[in-house]
């Protein structure tokens, strides 16, 4: 490809980049402004950070990521640096901090433009690697597309806890499980990102992984099906639950409530809503989508065997077209969040995985809740198994169809 040509396709790809980055700063500035000024500053989840800390960390990321690292300028990050890093103070010492939103908004906007004038300039910028194949925009729009997406958690978790009256027009029914799968075939698979610039470290090195064959459900399990699985005491029979300490307190998902006619209906950003049957159950743990594994197994026939899919098939159903990556819900999966063979740590500090000791589970997919640049097929998410507040559900696979099996 000529020069001038691949400078004119990278100008149009970095002013697509900037319009997308200038309308999330939109978006994030529209929610905090959005919520009355104590709702900004406090947190109604053990596991979630305030909205305006989420708002602020993503001004500091991306100032950190232009000003420090490509531009060599600490002078700004590093006057924020112990209220919006995670472990830099104790969570309340850094909430208390935050100032009142008015001023945190006026401060990003302040940031947020100079930012965008200057990558709107390239030819102004350093030479820097992180800027081949605009490596630095990709980073940028998915730090703040990740706490986006959070904030979106803490605000629904502030609805949830309003419990305003609400009932059901069209009251929730259970249907039972039908099978409907697809099958992969034993061989040798893709995983990971391959010459991606938005990649982050976890994703690489692609590697080639061999798997025996599986079914796998073509659509994570809906919300009529989880609350068959609850109508027949999935949530008090112990053999589903690998300990009584994974049950959670509530028998139901996190975003579900009950009408006083015993209706369930779903609790989201825009408040109470009717649950639609085929839409994908959302609100529940890692914990929970294994008992409900584990009750679909008793059914045995054609859900003998039911586990949670593992990061890796779901991937390499998602490459070979054999399920759609519908991004609805992120799905739950079997294994540990893991770095891959060979891994190589990113060689800067905010770039890098720092959670594989944690302790945490992987999710693929995506929700309605994430930003485009993050959907993508190696994209690997991760959280405590327990995280019911997350916008996650999941997805069963099953052992290979048996030469001569009557189902299909």
């Amino acid at each position: 490809m000529p020069p001038e040509i691949r400078s004119v396709i990278s100008e149009m790809s970095n002013h697509t980049l900037l319009g997308r980055l200038s309308g999330l700063h939109q978006m994030m500035s529209d929610l905090l402004q959005a919520l009355p000024e104590p709702a900004v500053r406090t947190t109604t989840h053990p596991a979630l950070a305030p909205p305006a800390w989420y708002f602020g960390r993503a001004v500091y990321l991306e100032t950190y990521w232009l000003r420090e690292v490509i531009q060599g300028d600490a002078g700004m990050t590093a006057r924020v640096r112990e209220i919006f890093t995670p472990g830099a103070l104790p969570e309340q010492e850094q909430w208390r901090r935050l100032p009142p939103r008015e001023h945190l908004i006026n401060w990003a906007l302040e940031l947020w433009d100079e930012n965008l004038t200057r990558l709107a300039n390239p030819r102004q910028l350093p030479q820097h690697p992180l800027r081949e194949g605009d490596r630095h925009l990709h980073i940028l729009l998915q730090e703040g597309g990740r706490l986006y997406e959070q904030m979106l958690m803490a605000m629904t978790e502030r609805r949830l806890l309003a419990d305003t009256p609400y009932q059901c027009r069209t009251p929730l029914t259970a249907t039972a499980p039908q099978p409907d799968m697809t099958g992969v075939s034993q061989g040798h698979y893709r995983i990971g990102a391959r010459d991606d610039p938005a990649a982050y470290d976890n994703e690489q090195p692609a590697q080639i992984i061999r798997l025996s064959s599986f079914q796998i459900d073509r659509r994570p399990v809906t919300n009529a099906h989880y609350l068959a699985f609850m109508q027949a005491g999935g949530y008090s029979e112990s053999g589903f639950w690998e300990a009584p300490a994974r049950i959670p307190e509530q028998p139901h998902p996190r975003h579900w409530r009950q009408d006083n006619h015993g209706g369930w209906y779903g609790v989201g950003l825009n408040g109470a809503s009717d649950l639609i049957g085929s839409d994908p159950v959302m609100g529940v743990s890692q914990y929970e989508a294994q008992a409900y594994a584990r009750w679909l197994d008793s059914l045995a026939g054609p859900f003998a065997g039911a586990v949670l899919q593992h990061e890796y098939q779901w991937e390499a159903a998602v490459r070979i077209q054999a399920i759609e990556y519908q991004g609805r819900v992120w799905e739950w999966c079997a294994n540990p969040f893991h770095p891959y063979s060979d891994y190589l740590p990113s060689g800067y500090g905010e770039g890098r995985t720092g959670d594989f000791d944690q302790q945490l589970t992987s999710l693929r997919g995506a929700s309605l809740h994430t930003q485009p640049s993050l959907r993508r097929i190696s994209f690997r998410n991760r959280a405590p198994a327990r995280a019911n507040w997350l916008f996650a559900g999941f997805r069963l696979v099953y052992p290979p169809i048996a030469i001569g099996s009557g189902h299909a």
